[in-house]
Parts: structure tokens; sequence; C-alpha cells
């Protein structure tokens, strides 16, 4: 098994813990990475882009000019496609994007993007990362003591309570950080919410808790 180093908040290195080859080692798989993403992303689509026919634009109900004897093409209808203000031809109708994958290949996905950040030294594990206050400052402060301030970040911790909120609170007006708190303390315990393969390949730096190592050793392993 791998080993990684413990920091605390003042980057002092207090731990090391060993962390599972077949989560955070594997020899990552592209394609399913790829998959994965592009899921994500395609699900997020509304769908809503809409467009009008000729049949559906307002007017156009007389025929504009006669059949023959005009020396011009024939006419129906100026709500034709061809026509200023006239209908659209083959435009977009809202439609439900949908992708999906097995649960399988998510579980790759997730250990092959960590695997990824594991293997470029991008990941960094917290005995733990708790705010009395919310307070950007001390966010801040932090990125700064892990010289990670100019660097796209992303933090995951475990629960939804209040020390925890305020780290996603101290984090809201800084645009290269986002915190995720992957809680999964509700009925469904075979996944961590929030936890997404998108997140840890957008972002350079991966901020994780002791704890949060576990969660996911227990989850997805």
């Amino acid at each position: 098994m791998a080993q990684i180093n413990v920091y605390n908040k003042e980057f002092q290195e207090i731990d090391k813990i060993e962390i599972r080859d077949d989560i955070f080692n594997i020899e990552p798989n592209m394609d399913v990475l790829y998959r994965y993403v592009d899921m994500q992303l395609t699900n997020k689509r509304a769908g809503t882009a809409s467009t009008k026919t000729r049949a559906e634009v307002r007017g156009g109900g007389r025929k504009p000019w006669p059949k023959k004897h005009t020396d011009r093409a024939r006419a129906g209808s100026i709500r034709s496609p061809i026509f200023r203000h006239g209908g659209v031809a083959f435009g977009p109708k809202p439609k439900e994007y949908h992708k999906s994958l097995n649960k399988k290949m998510k579980k790759l996905a997730l250990k092959s993007a960590l695997s990824v950040r594991f293997r470029e030294n991008n990941l960094i594990i917290l005995d733990d990362l708790k705010f009395d206050n919310p307070k950007t400052k001390d966010m801040k402060e932090v990125l700064n003591k892990f010289g990670i301030e100019n660097k796209k970040v992303l933090i995951v911790l475990p629960y939804k309570e209040e020390g925890y909120k305020n780290v996603k609170l101290s984090a809201k007006n800084l645009p290269q950080v986002k915190v995720l708190i992957a809680d999964n303390s509700g009925q469904n315990k075979k996944n961590i919410d929030g936890l997404n393969v998108f997140d840890l390949i957008n972002n350079e730096k991966i901020v994780l808790t002791r704890e949060m190592v576990n969660k996911i050793e227990e989850v997805i392993g």
C-alpha cells in the first residue's frame, strides 16, 4: 500500500497514512474517464432550445402574390423559411439529453481520477479542516501556507456540520476554490454525494481530510 503525508492547517506534517493502491494508485483508464466526464456534461444540458417552424410563426395566412404572371417565384406564405421573419427550417426543439454509465464504470472513473492526482503529487491530505466562523481571510491563510493560493483547488469534506459549512462559506468569494461536502449520512450510504470525476479532473490540487479518505475507501473500495 502506498503512503502519503498528513498535514495540519499550518502545513506541518503530523502523520503518515497508508492508502489503498486499488483506489488511489491504479493505472488510470482514460477511456472511462472520458465517458464519465462526457456523461456529466451531457446531463447538465437543459435541452430547452427551441425555434418556431413556419407552421408556428404568426401570420402568413394570405398568399403573398398570385401564382402566375408576376415574373416572381411561386410563394404560398410569407412565413416560409426563405423570408425574413419566417419560420426556421430544421431548428432545435426541446429534447432530453441523457447518458448513463453502470456502477462499475463510475467507480473505475473515480479511482482513475484520484490515481491521476496522486501520481502527480497533487493530492493533499489534512488531519481535519474546520473553521469556527466563515471568513475568507482564514481560507486564504490556509491556501498560502500550502502554496496553492494561485491553483485551482478542490476541497472535499465528509459531513454537513457547522465547522465544515463554515469552510464552504469561507471559500465562496474565491473563484479558484471549490468546496464539496460529500455527505453520505442519509439513507443511500453506497454513494458519496457530490464527489465526481469532472471536479477531480478540472481542479489541479485535491484536498481531502483523513476521514474523507476513509469514507472513499469504504464506499468505492
